[in-house]
């Protein structure tokens, strides 16, 4: 009976580390969001713009306003959608007011690529978006698309 107990203890504690050990680690989607931007680029004829970090970006529009930085205040209209179509948030035409600097990195990076009244699109692949977590209707691993109007550099 002893012996019994103590190997029960044993699976216990090794299948508790087990799967805490597999509920911790992260699955790096890079890969696989490369292929899918560069698809979704290809198959819709897109001209974009890749960074360093894997962030793609397309200016329709320049604009000429104020350009801002990482730590803006921005007012942004925008419609987000997966690669498939499927939208999953928008703004109202007026836009939404937010600091650049609380938001995911994709947004922090690109925003900045457009000036005041610029439009046009972001690419993002999981790691500059929410990663392997899901957030709302939104899937761990996830490539997300921008379609940006930079309204207003407020400060």
């Amino acid at each position: 009976m002893k012996y019994l107990l103590s190997a029960f203890f044993a699976m216990t504690l090794f299948v508790s580390c087990s799967s805490n050990d597999k509920d911790s680690k992260k699955t790096d989607y890079t890969v696989e969001n490369e292929k899918e931007i560069t698809d979704y680029i290809a198959k819709n004829k897109l001209t974009a713009t890749r960074t360093d970090s894997g962030l793609y970006y397309i200016i329709n529009e320049p604009g000429t306003g104020a350009q801002p930085t990482a730590t803006s205040n921005v007012t942004v209209a925008y419609r987000g959608y997966f690669t498939n179509g499927t939208i999953f948030d928008q703004s109202k035409p007026e836009g939404l007011s937010f600091g650049l600097n609380q938001v995911i990195k994709g947004w922090t990076e690109g925003i900045p690529h457009f000036k005041e009244g610029g439009k046009g699109a972001l690419l993002i692949p999981s790691h500059l978006g929410y990663g392997s977590s899901s957030s709302g209707t939104i899937p761990g691993g996830s490539v997300l698309i921008f379609d940006i109007n930079l309204i207003k550099v407020n400060k």
